[in-house]
C-alpha cells in the first residue's frame, strides 16, 4: 500500500542512535498506541526486529519523525532519521513517510512528569510516547486533510 492508504497499521518511528521508539496505529489508523522501547543491536538483529513487526502487526506504512529547528530547517538529525527510513524500507518492503516530531519528546516528558513516575520509568517509556504523540499527529494531519507526508522529500 502507499502512504496515505486507509486501512491497515502504520507504525510511527521516533529514531534514535540507542533506542527506538515504536507506536502502532489501530487498523482503521484513528488510533496511537504505545507499542515499545526497541533497545538497537545490529543491523541484522534490527532487520529481523522490524521485519517481525511488519509481520505480527500487518504494517502497512511507516512513519519515521523528523527532528526540524524551530526555524523549519531540518537538521543534521533529520538526515540520520531519512536515513533510517530507507534502510527500514529496504529491509522490510514497507513505505515510509516522515512526520515532523518537533516537541513530541517534551510534550511526552511533561506527560510522565504529570503523572509523578520515577525518573527510571519515565526513561523506559520516554521513547514510544514520543512514537505514539508522533503517530498521533500524523494521523490527525490526515483527517484534517492536511498533507503529513509534505517534509518527504525536501532534503
Amino acid at each position: 500500500m502507499n502512504p496515505g492508504s486507509t486501512s491497515g497499521r502504520i507504525a510511527g518511528i521516533d529514531f534514535g542512535t540507542v533506542r527506538i521508539g515504536i507506536a502502532v496505529s489501530d487498523p482503521r489508523q484513528t488510533i496511537a498506541s504505545p507499542y515499545e522501547n526497541y533497545t538497537r543491536k545490529d543491523p541484522a538483529q534490527d532487520a529481523r526486529r522490524f521485519q517481525r513487526l511488519v509481520s505480527e502487526e500487518e504494517i502497512v506504512q511507516f512513519v519515521v519523525g523528523l527532528p526540524i529547528h524551530l526555524d523549519g530547517n531540518e537538521s543534521a538529525k533529520s538526515l540520520e532519521a531519512r536515513d533510517f527510513g530507507k534502510w527500514l524500507e529496504q529491509q522490510t518492503g514497507i513505505p515510509v513517510d516522515y512526520h515532523d516530531e518537533r516537541f513530541t519528546s517534551v510534550e511526552a516528558e511533561n506527560q510522565l512528569l504529570a503523572v509523578d513516575m520515577s525518573r527510571a520509568k519515565r526513561k523506559q517509556r520516554l521513547d514510544m510516547l514520543a512514537a505514539q504523540l508522533l503517530l498521533a499527529a500524523y494521523l490527525e494531519s490526515r483527517r484534517d486533510g492536511r498533507h503529513p507526508g509534505s517534509l518527504d522529500g525536501d532534503a
